[in-house]
């Protein structure tokens, strides 16, 4: 059983477990730890779970709020970790102590029973990875931190049954916000974050029968609204608003089965 929780997302910090059981053996990854390790810590108890039961680290860029405590984390419980080169070369090409592994897209490795598959999008880092994860059954797909999507990254994401999906801004209110033109012209370009629109047509186009969960994820405190997100999510995915999900930067989401 593949399933997965949202530890918090937002700009204060994002993280997520993916976690699979089969034949009594139960496989970990941890998608980002942007906190401090007090914090990671924290939100791992609030899950049920230690530092300790984590198998492996994915870090998909090299942004605070991504990578937040990576080195810390795998340095003091011996945890490896994932994450490409540009990635690693763009925070100093730090000593991870042998526990460091170069990721690249298309080149997918294995994290106990989870294949992690990372493709690459565009976004202003060096060189920013997203993923989907399988435990052969059922499929993820972890989206966010991207200015729009390609073709690569449609076609990467396709067929999966569960979906954590950046919708980060609403694109009149960041319009509109006190953020400074240059901060506008980035969060909004085609290497910044998913506007709603943007995200619900990913949505849109990643919709099949099978496709179970749709969470929003990365949502901007100031420049997007929850009641937004799921009106959006609701007309690109059909059903109720009451019904759509997203990730809190305080409490992330609860425990999903994919």
């Amino acid at each position: 059983m593949l399933r997965f929780r949202s530890l918090g997302s937002g700009s204060t910090g994002n993280a997520a477990l993916v976690e699979t059981t089969s034949g009594g053996r139960t496989s970990r990854l941890l998608v980002d730890c942007g906190f401090g390790l007090k914090q990671l810590d924290l939100r791992l108890a609030q899950a049920g779970l230690a530092a300790s039961d984590i198998d492996a680290v994915f870090v998909t860029h090299e942004h605070g709020d991504h990578i937040g405590c990576a080195h810390s984390l795998s340095r003091r419980n011996r945890i490896p970790v994932w994450m490409s080169e540009g990635t690693w070369l763009a925070t100093g090409g730090r000593d991870f102590e042998g526990l460091l592994n170069l990721a690249r897209d298309d080149a997918e490795f294995t994290v106990g029973d989870i294949c992690v598959q990372p493709f690459t999008v565009p976004h202003d880092a060096r060189e920013p990875l997203q993923l989907r994860c399988t435990d052969g059954n059922r499929t993820l797909g972890v989206l966010t931190d991207l200015g729009h999507a390609t073709a690569h990254v449609l076609a990467r994401l396709g067929g999966v049954h569960s979906l954590l999906l950046e919708f980060n801004h609403d694109s009149e209110l960041l319009a509109n916000s006190s953020y400074p033109p240059f901060l506008k012209h980035r969060v909004g370009g085609n290497y910044g974050h998913l506007s709603n629109t943007a995200a619900a047509e990913i949505a849109r186009a990643l919709l099949h029968d099978g496709l179970r969960h749709v969470v929003a994820a990365h949502l901007s405190e100031q420049n997007n609204r929850p009641e937004i997100v799921r009106r959006l999510m609701a007309e690109a995915l059909g059903g109720n608003e009451s019904e759509m999900l997203t990730a809190t930067a305080a409490g992330g989401s609860p425990w999903l089965d994919v």
